[in-house]
């Protein structure tokens, strides 16, 4: 195919999965090094693609897809000539949106009710949890004849924050006196509610642990709407909460500040995998928000999951039975220790 690609990419949910999309980039763009590509996100997560040298255009929305009207979609592909896209999240008003517009190569799952719009059907469930999230994602590019075989050793997703992010950070810390040598720790006790999280009395005995036994700087991250949040799991500790203190884009400047993020199921968590920090996370047995599914992509991590003998889990079952209560803070604060204390 002789004629240059003009690629649009559709991801318009939440950080993680946007994260988990950026890969995909780099690799079409080494397979046509002259195509131009397009990335469609919501405005909030933007920053995740902003310094992506890969990526030649950014796309954003100001609200969900599904809140827009058609004719608001429809704009966005007006004048734009895209020639393939990757309806990476589903959504039939950009499906349609596509088709109305021409997009010759139209690729999503075969299992909507409106995959009559596409002509490159992915006829894999994701919901059942058996592969990661990001391998579904790279699979979708056997359709055009990409077969990669993604790993933790080749995956790139290039997430960078700017030079202002990086000097209001630094400021930040120097502010705080963090910049002594110590080894910096982040817990993020918030999430976006679609697993099930570890139960913040849990999550408050690790902080206490962290803080009185480990030399380290402890930090408490969270959104502003999570301020309450995050100064219920300080406690009496020594951490610092910085909950709505910065931008996703300064966040990402402090996660590469890090050397380990602590969080459940979430979006920092993929940030800090992304940036080739130490991660550790929670996660339920239940195989559509799993660790098999929706874990840190990185060979840099230690994943904890309730130690009931659980077989087929859903997340209504686990938040019954407290599942999650069985993960032992004793274990976690060990393991953690362990890497903390372990010569670079």
């Amino acid at each position: 195919m002789k004629k240059s690609k003009n690629i649009l990419i559709i991801r318009t949910d939440r950080i993680g999965d946007v994260v988990l999309t950026l890969p995909m980039a780099e690799i079409l763009k080494k397979k046509y090094r002259d195509s131009k590509i397009t990335f469609l996100l919501r405005e909030y997560t933007e920053p995740l693609a902003r310094n992506n040298k890969f990526i030649d255009q950014i796309i954003t929305l100001k609200s969900d897809p599904r809140e827009l009207s058609f004719s608001e979609i429809n704009e966005i592909f007006k004048n734009q000539n895209f020639n393939m896209v990757f309806v990476v999240s589903p959504e039939p008003k950009l499906a349609l949106a596509a088709l109305i517009n021409r997009v010759n190569v139209r690729i999503g799952s075969g299992y909507r009710w409106y995959s009559f719009l596409f002509n490159r059907k992915i006829y894999e469930h994701r919901k059942y949890g058996r592969k990661h999230e990001l391998e579904h994602n790279i699979e979708m590019l056997k359709s055009i004849g990409i077969n990669h075989q993604i790993t933790t050793k080749n995956v790139h997703f290039n997430i960078h924050s700017d030079i202002k992010s990086g000097q209001i950070v630094q400021n930040w810390l120097k502010s705080k006196n963090l910049g002594n040598g110590l080894k910096t720790v982040i817990v993020h006790p918030g999430s976006g509610g679609s697993a099930v999280d570890l139960p913040i009395n849990s999550m408050k005995e690790l902080v206490f642990k962290l803080a009185s036994e480990l030399n380290i700087n402890l930090i408490i991250s969270g959104s502003k709407a999570e301020i309450d949040l995050c100064n219920d799991v300080k406690g009496k500790s020594n951490a610092i909460v910085v909950a709505g203190e910065f931008n996703l884009e300064e966040f990402i400047a402090l996660i590469a500040n890090s050397d380990m993020l602590i969080a459940n199921s979430t979006g920092p968590i993929h940030i800090a995998a992304a940036l080739g920090k130490w991660v550790v996370g929670f996660y339920p047995k239940v195989a559509s928000c799993s660790e098999t599914r929706w874990g840190p992509y990185s060979k840099k991590k230690i994943i904890f999951e309730p130690e009931t003998d659980c077989r087929n889990c859903t997340v209504k079952q686990c938040a019954e039975t407290k599942c999650m209560n069985s993960i032992n803070i004793n274990k976690v604060f060990e393991q953690i220790k362990s890497i903390i204390e372990k010569k670079k």
